[in-house]
């Protein structure tokens, strides 16, 4: 599997971590307003992790899982 970009790393982290009753667009609005990306992008890198099947419905599939926890333990080192 490829290595995914910072981006889509934090987001994936980012949906994993969300708060329940969050909505996979609450995170993309989120990450927004942090600056990590415009609008345009994030919606973009959603359908990209959707097509990808790291994001399948308004969940992580078990490989965004992996990935998620990937980025968590590389972030917090």
């Amino acid at each position: 599997m490829e290595e995914l970009e910072i981006e889509k790393r934090v987001f994936l982290l980012a949906v994993a971590k969300r708060e329940e009753g969050e909505t996979l667009n609450d995170v993309v609005k989120m990450l927004v307003e942090t600056g990590m990306f415009d609008m345009k992008e994030g919606k973009q890198h959603l359908k990209e992790l959707r097509d990808s099947n790291y994001i399948v419905g308004e969940n992580l599939s078990m490989v965004g899982v992996m990935e998620a926890d990937k980025a968590e333990k590389e972030f917090r080192q």
